[in-house]
């Protein structure tokens, strides 16, 4: 049976992926050890990364050929904007993180190279390009949040981290993360190898990246 190009992308990044399980920041999150300034300064840093999460899916609606496309784009962008920051939101105000201190706060050196590259990749390419480089992060959160559950059952009722691991093994982001990987197959149809190539550097690139955002929230890294 022929494997699905999101399988192939996924065994391309699997060393990466693997070490997100045993990463010391993952790790705190499953265990409840990880120190609040180190989440706190994580949350920060995550909601700033989101909002240009959300705009690779607004250029993805300009790129989009055909309605189908459009719509699953302007989705994705709304479902960022209104439903994933409403966890951040949430965390915002039991960490004591105010407007001021999001607008007086700067993207770390990590953030920036992540979300630039993202974003060169969506501007010069297409939908695919961008369905592409945006799926390691939404993915790859699934996939931590099921192996914190799978490894400690109780995490998900954590009285700090438990609403982060429960919003990522959800049926709603399932659905979201579903729909990622649906229209990366749609798309990747009849392909070249050259341009397969391509697209499976960037989803390794974009793992790497989340790897280097693990670091840079565990280190605490401006």
């Amino acid at each position: 049976m022929t494997k699905k190009f999101t399988e192939e992308l996924r065994e391309a990044a699997a060393e990466i992926w693997a070490g997100y399980h045993e990463h010391p920041f993952v790790r705190g999150i499953g265990d409840g050890t990880l120190p609040i300034e180190k989440f706190r300064f994580f949350m920060i840093q995550d909601y700033l990364y989101l909002f240009e999460y959300a705009r690779l899916f607004a250029l993805g609606v300009a790129k989009s050929r055909g309605r189908k496309w459009m719509q699953m784009f302007s989705e994705m962008e709304h479902s960022t904007l209104n439903g994933e920051m409403n966890i951040h939101r949430s965390y915002m105000k039991r960490l004591g993180i105010t407007e001021e201190e999001l607008d007086a706060t700067k993207s770390s050196l990590a953030n920036l190279s992540y979300t630039n590259y993202m974003l060169a990749v969506g501007y010069r390419g297409d939908a695919l390009d961008i369905l592409t480089a945006v799926l390691a992060c939404a993915w790859s959160y699934q996939e931590i949040g099921r192996e914190i559950v799978g490894r400690n059952p109780d995490a998900a009722k954590h009285e700090l981290y438990g609403e982060w691991v429960s919003g990522y093994i959800s049926e709603e982001y399932g659905r979201i993360v579903e729909e990622n990987l649906a229209g990366v197959d749609a798309l990747a149809q009849g392909i070249s190898e050259e341009r397969k190539q391509y697209l499976t550097e960037v989803f390794v690139n974009c793992s790497r990246y989340e790897a280097a955002f693990w670091d840079m929230a565990d280190q605490m890294a401006p």
